[in-house]
């Protein structure tokens, strides 16, 4: 598809929440979610990577469908690549999909929970708890007496079975019941699943108090966790709510990105105390913050049939709303610790993830291919990080023997100015000073790692050499994943072990230095804090969709309408105060 194609199709599609496909000759290339359809897809006539370009040169058609919320697209979306596959998504490789719920079409529908709706089938969801959805349908069938067998069990029966005798079915098989008096059960629970709570909480309210009347006090307990079931059912999509505020279930995620290849390490904790430890495999993104991007597309996919935590810690912020609003929804807090027992358990994680290197000398196969006189067992990596030159931010983070050393890891606010070249000069001056004047705690490294090309490494070695600090300095560059030295670049294999360590320590200053310029921003005022309408959440959306006051000074009303909690008015008057 070129762009007058993308254009064109993506004119025939509605402004509402949902999921999009592109396809070529009916397999499916990449699935993505949406606010707006129409918006997203014409996005992608101006593609902003050049993987997401072959991708939409190669699509010859455009699939969607429209969804109630943004959090089911959400679901949907996450269901759909775990299904197809599609080459050009970031995919977990090992796990399910999301349960649905599906009335089938016959005389007499059969209701089911399944991740594989028949042909016809009137299918609901996707949902994340498949035991929430499991109660809310045996609900339904002991409400309105709704068939759950198979056709060979429902075709030629003498007599009903045993759900009918235990109040589950209305025995449809041996004309127990009307067709007509069927199909109006069958439309009830359509219209629940539609969203009308109240057609199948009102009965269970009723029986309720019928049953503590009589005294049946158990009874009435099973109906009354029954009933809180259904009345939350609509609340978030059918996901389960994490318990309490005691957060006894946290689960602690570290990302390792090596080549095509990206690997989540998932530590449990119940107690606080840790019980399990698994290992996940994804293909790894392209472009920059891949551990953002995989996290983004990880959370949603893992949790596809388990129950969230209480709460989540995690290597850096996502940095996906969708994922954020929904976590928040379901109740679980999503932290992104710096220091305590909760940033070790993180550093274990990390570990954890990069365990699959292990075995190989990383340390001393850098020192052969950059030829330095020894094993760089102690590197220091560097990173600046910023909004158009607001909230100037440096990261100095170390390794030691090819692991995190969070004791050493240091920040530093930098002037405000928009120049890459000028911060990461500003940002090395001061580590080699402090170096040289004696006046840092801590030994030189044997490798100062710049994260950039060859003008962040030339502005490094510039600071480097002004001062008099002699540190051998390379750089590595995120989109090519070169390793440029001051007389030569490198384009290492994507599996070579030098590189591996060199992508966690550059990953680890980039997270650093994002991290501490997050929480700048988040915490100084704006000119967002004027506008009659906008609190702290919607003010932090803003900032992390358009990157900076400046930013959502220049975007159109169309695009403020884009950022969730951002409606018509409000993007006017954004407009008019900015």
């Amino acid at each position: 598809m070129d762009a007058d194609a993308v254009r064109d199709a993506a004119g025939e599609l509605p402004a509402e929440p949902g999921v999009y496909q592109f396809q070529r000759d009916g397999t499916t290339l990449y699935v993505g979610k949406a606010v707006d359809l129409r918006a997203r897809v014409r996005s992608y006539a101006d593609a902003r990577s050049a993987r997401i370009a072959r991708m939409v040169e190669r699509a010859d058609a455009l699939d969607f469908a429209v969804t109630d919320t943004e959090t089911q697209a959400l679901l949907l979306e996450a269901n759909l690549i775990k299904r197809h596959q599609p080459k050009y998504n970031v995919r977990l490789k090992d796990d399910k999909s999301y349960p649905l719920v599906q009335l089938t079409d016959h005389a007499f529908p059969r209701i089911e929970v399944t991740r594989d709706p028949d042909e016809g089938a009137t299918a609901y969801g996707p949902y994340t708890d498949v035991g929430r959805v499991e109660t809310v349908v045996k609900a339904i069938r002991e409400t309105y007496g709704l068939r759950g067998c198979s056709e060979h069990k429902f075709e030629g029966r003498a007599r009903p079975c045993l759900d009918h005798d235990i109040g589950l079915c209305s025995a449809p098989c041996t004309d127990e019941i009307a067709r007509e008096a069927y199909r109006e059960d069958v439309e009830s629970a359509k219209r629940f699943f539609e969203g009308e709570t109240g057609v199948l909480a009102d009965p269970i309210e009723r029986e309720m108090e019928d049953a503590a009347q009589a005294q049946a006090f158990e009874r009435a307990a099973n109906l009354r966790d029954r009933l809180d079931a259904v009345r939350a059912f609509h609340g978030g999509g059918g996901a389960a709510v994490a318990g309490g505020g005691t957060e006894r279930d946290v689960d602690v995620l570290g990302v390792a990105v090596e080549g095509d290849t990206a690997t989540v390490a998932r530590l449990h904790s119940e107690g606080g105390q840790l019980v399990e430890r698994d290992q996940h495999t994804l293909t790894a993104p392209e472009g920059e913050d891949r551990v953002a991007t995989v996290l983004a597309a990880f959370v949603p996919q893992y949790y596809a049939e388990r129950r969230l935590p209480d709460a989540l810690l995690l290597p850096e912020d996502p940095g996906d709303p969708d994922v954020a609003d929904w976590l928040e929804t379901e109740g679980v807090a999503v932290r992104v610790p710096g220091t305590g027992r909760e940033a070790r358990l993180v550093d274990l994680a990390l570990k954890n993830a990069h365990r699959r290197a292990g075995g190989r000398d990383e340390l001393g196969a850098l020192r052969d291919a950059l030829g330095l006189e020894r094993r760089p067992e102690r590197i220091e990596g560097v990173d600046v990080s910023h909004a158009q030159g607001k909230a100037v931010v440096g990261s100095d983070v170390t390794f030691v023997d090819g692991s995190a050393e969070k004791a050493d890891y240091r920040r530093k606010k930098l002037g405000e100015e928009n120049d890459d070249y000028a911060n990461m000069y500003r940002l090395v001056r001061w580590r080699a000073e402090r170096a040289v004047d004696g006046r840092d705690d801590r030994p030189d490294p044997d490798l100062l790692l710049v994260d950039g090309g060859r003008g962040q490494l030339d502005a490094a070695l510039d600071a480097r050499d002004d001062v008099g600090w002699e540190v051998p300095t390379v750089a590595l560059a995120k989109r090519e994943e070169t390793v440029v030295t001051p007389d030569a670049t490198y384009d290492w294999d994507d599996d070579a072990p030098q590189l591996h360590l060199l992508q966690r320590v550059r990953d680890e200053a980039h997270r650093f230095a994002v991290q501490y310029h997050q929480r700048l921003r988040d915490t100084v005022d704006t000119a967002l804090d004027d506008v009659d309408g906008i609190g702290p959440t919607t003010r932090k959306r803003l900032l992390r969709r358009f990157g900076s006051v400046e930013g959502v000074r220049a975007a159109s009303v169309d695009e403020l309408r884009d950022v969730d909690g951002v409606g018509p008015a409000l993007a006017e008057r954004i407009e008019r105060r900015l």
